[in-house]
């Protein structure tokens, strides 16, 4: 992995680890250093504990995961992503699937039984929503209200490998705000697409680039980790776009925060993209960049 990860405007930092220095500490990821905590953790590392159980004991993990007609493979998928979460030791996970009125499969009944069995799982029925971007906030809005200091944003039905998930935990405790996946940086894999989706997203993300000056690799993915912070400053500075192209637009704003790529796999089949969706990104990107000519794109994102 180490020779996949693109960093962008962030200072490098050699990451956690453990050796036998006993001057050298780990980054504390609680909520201040010099407590009873953090000393805790530095006499764990001396111990030799295991290294996610000292990393991550005092982080709570949000994961939002939109669901609509998944009747085949939710369980499996939910189960899947568990078993990959619940080893690396976090403080809590709070895993949240969001359904509206577009599920009519029964997913959303069968994932209510299911939660009797997954504590972590949270089965959320948002009928307000009017289209998919709704689903992704409100994810993002159940795990601020539950005090998550962590979001991850993975979408259902195993287009998003469980499998690639703990490189984003190993990368976000390097002191980034938010770790993107990308379905073009060296390491990645596309599987199961089109020709045509792949144009686009590449296509998207070249003409994104040079209008916002933003320099990733991959624009329109949705599969990413969020701190607490900085989602916090996204979902204040607002989420305009009503289709696919709000990924972009979230990843434009959090440009001028501490972020980072990491290889993925993804698979799925290419889903048709309508006019409708198609001018709605060509009015977002406009407007963000009037924004980026006027200054104002990056306001409120690098405070504090």
């Amino acid at each position: 992995m180490a020779n996949c990860l693109v960093c962008l405007n962030a200072t490098w930092y050699n990451g956690p680890r453990k050796n036998n220095d006993e001057n050298e500490t780990l980054p504390y990821l609680g909520k201040g250093k010099n407590t009873k905590a953090h000393q805790q953790q530095q006499r764990e590392v001396k111990l030799g504990r295991p290294m996610e159980h000292i990393l991550y004991k005092d982080i709570t993990l949000g994961i939002a995961c939109p669901m609509a007609n998944e009747r085949d493979n939710a369980i499996a998928f939910v189960d899947a992503v568990m078993s990959v979460c619940r080893p690396m030791g976090f403080r809590k996970i709070h895993f949240f699937t969001i359904f509206d009125r577009v599920c009519t499969d029964g997913t959303y009944e069968m994932l209510l039984e299911h939660a009797a069995k997954v504590p972590e799982l949270r089965v959320v029925f948002a009928p307000e929503n009017r289209s998919v971007v709704d689903a992704y906030v409100r994810g993002y809005r159940e795990a601020m209200a539950a005090e998550c200091d962590w979001i991850l944003e993975i979408d259902a039905g195993f287009s998003h490998r469980p499998e690639d998930i703990p490189q984003f935990f190993q990368t976000m405790v390097q002191g980034y705000d938010c770790v993107f996946g990308s379905r073009f940086c060296p390491g990645a894999q596309y599987r199961e697409t089109s020709l045509k989706r792949i144009i686009l997203s590449r296509g998207g993300t070249w003409l994104s680039n040079r209008l916002l000056g933003t320099r990733l690799h991959d624009m329109a993915s949705g599969f990413e980790l969020f701190s607490r912070q900085a989602m916090s400053k996204i979902l204040a500075k607002g989420i305009h776009s009503r289709g696919p192209f709000f990924q972009t637009e979230i990843r434009t704003y959090a440009h001028a925060l501490k972020i980072i790529e990491v290889p993925i796999q993804y698979g799925a089949a290419s889903h048709h993209i309508n006019s409708k969706a198609i001018k709605d990104a060509f009015a977002n990107l406009w407007r963000l960049f009037q924004l980026r000519i006027k200054g104002d794109l990056f306001t409120g994102m690098d405070d504090g």
